[in-house]
C-alpha cells in the first residue's frame, strides 16, 4: 500500500511538471502550429487516397464504396510492356545526374573556398546561386530558343560555319546530355551552400599545422578538407540515392517531345499521363505507391549500409 501511494503521488507531479514545461513554451508551439496544420492537411490527409490503389475506383461510389481489387493494378504495372522502358529511363537519368551532378556542387564549393579575395568570391557565389531561383519553365524555354533549328543562336553559329542546323531538343541521343547539363547549371550554386557552410567549420589551425609540415595544396585537400566533409557528403549521398526514382518531373515534362519519348518517359510523367489524361486513377495511384515504397526501402538500406561502412547515417 505504501508503494502504491508513492506512485499515485509521483505521477501527478510528473504530469504537472510536463504541462508546466509545455505551457512555458506555448509561444513556440503556437509559432509551429501553422506548419503543423499545413503538413496535416496537405501531407497526411491526402494519404487517405492511397486506398484507390487497391480499389476499382468509381466516381459514383467514392473511395470507400468502390470494390476492392487487391494487388491487381500493381501486377498490371509489372506486366505492362512500358514497365521496363519507363523504369530504365528513370534510373538512367537519375544515375547520370548522380554521377555528374552530385560532385558538381562540392567541386564548386572547393573552388570558391580556394578564392582568397572576398569580393570576387561573393560575386561568383551570387552568379552561381541565381539559376536556382529561375523556374524550369523559363529554363526550358531559354533552351528551346537558343537551340532552335530555325532562329536559335547555336544553329545560327553553325550555319555561319557552313554546317547544317540540328534540332537539339528533338534528338534522343542528345536528350540525356541536355538534361544533365541543365540540371547542373540550375542546381550547382544552391547545392554548394551546404558544403561552403561545412567548410567554415574546419579549424584553421589544421591548415597552419599542415603548412608547417610542408604539406601542399593537394595534400591538404585530401588529408584535411575532404575527410572533414565526409559526414556532409555521406548525408547528402544518402538522400540522393534514396531518391533515385525521382528523375525530376518538372524538367523532364517540359523537355519531353514526341521524338524523345522513348528515352524521356519516366515514372512521374507516366503516372501523370495514365492518371489525368487517361483517367486511370487507381492504376496511376498504384504506380505512385510502388515508387514510394521502393524509395522507402532504398533510404533504409542505404542508411544502414552507410552506417556500417562509414559510420554516417540519418538515424
Amino acid at each position: 500500500m505504501v508503494v502504491n501511494e508513492a506512485r499515485t503521488e509521483v505521477l501527478p507531479a510528473k504530469k504537472s511538471k510536463t504541462w508546466t514545461k509545455v505551457w512555458s513554451f506555448r509561444h513556440a508551439y503556437l509559432f509551429m502550429l501553422p506548419a503543423f496544420i499545413w503538413y496535416l492537411v496537405f501531407s497526411y490527409y491526402p494519404m487517405y487516397g492511397i486506398l484507390i490503389a487497391f480499389k476499382d475506383f468509381k466516381y459514383n461510389l467514392g473511395i470507400l464504396g468502390s470494390p476492392w481489387e487487391g494487388l491487381r493494378f500493381f501486377k498490371q504495372f509489372l506486366n505492362d510492356s512500358s514497365f521496363y522502358s519507363v523504369l530504365h529511363n528513370t534510373l538512367s537519368i537519375s544515375a547520370l545526374k548522380l554521377l555528374f551532378g552530385f560532385p558538381a556542387p562540392l567541386v564548386l564549393a572547393l573552388m570558391l573556398n580556394a578564392v582568397m579575395h572576398g569580393k570576387i568570391k561573393r560575386i561568383f557565389q551570387t552568379i552561381s546561386y541565381l539559376p536556382h531561383f529561375v523556374s524550369w519553365v523559363v529554363v526550358v524555354t531559354l533552351m528551346q530558343k537558343i537551340l532552335s533549328p530555325n532562329v536559335g543562336l547555336v544553329n545560327d553559329i553553325r550555319e555561319h560555319m557552313g554546317l547544317k542546323p540540328i534540332f537539339f531538343m528533338g534528338m534522343p541521343s542528345l536528350f540525356y546530355p541536355l538534361v544533365v547539363l541543365s540540371d547542373i547549371w540550375k542546381g550547382i550554386g544552391w547545392g554548394s551552400i551546404i558544403y561552403l557552410a561545412a567548410l567554415t567549420n574546419i579549424d584553421p589551425h589544421l591548415y597552419e599545422a599542415a603548412d608547417m609540415d610542408g604539406a601542399g595544396r593537394w595534400s591538404k585537400l585530401f588529408k584535411i578538407t575532404l575527410p572533414t566533409l565526409t559526414p556532409t557528403i555521406g548525408i547528402l549521398l544518402i538522400f540522393s540515392l534514396s531518391g533515385i526514382l525521382n528523375a525530376g518531373f518538372d524538367q523532364i515534362w517540359l523537355m519531353q517531345t514526341p521524338a524523345t519519348l522513348s528515352v524521356s518517359e519516366i515514372l512521374d510523367t507516366y503516372v501523370l499521363k495514365t492518371g489525368l489524361q487517361q483517367g486511370q486513377f487507381a492504376y496511376s495511384t498504384a504506380i505512385g505507391l510502388f515508387k514510394s515504397v521502393i524509395s522507402l526501402f532504398l533510404i533504409v538500406i542505404v542508411n544502414k549500409v552507410s552506417k556500417k561502412v562509414s559510420d554516417v547515417s540519418l538515424w
